[in-house]
């Protein structure tokens, strides 16, 4: 089963789990106060799923490694075309 597969499914059992909760299938016979926390759940867990991948991006990208060796010796292919391209008459 694929990741999208997985998060998919997971999504659709809480979904159900939430509409089953808020149209009192099970005639539970909750408090409004249950009520009023059930109802916006979805919109909580929107944003803290979003917070979280902010924060895991923000992360990431704070922690991410410069190629030093790359950038050199990308600058040296730049240079070299410079070069040849100067030698076939292209003035840059």
């Amino acid at each position: 089963m694929t990741k999208l597969k997985q998060w998919i499914s997971t999504l659709l059992v809480l979904m159900l789990i939430w509409l089953c909760l808020v149209q009192d299938v099970l005639s539970l016979g909750y408090s409004k106060k249950f009520y009023d926390v059930i109802l916006p759940l979805p919109v909580y867990l929107l944003v803290t799923a979003g917070s979280y991948m902010l924060g895991t991006l923000g992360l990431r990208l704070a922690n991410f490694n410069d190629c030093e060796e790359a950038a050199q010796e990308l600058f040296q292919q730049i240079q070299e075309a410079q070069a040849d391209l100067a030698s076939k008459g292209l003035i840059l």
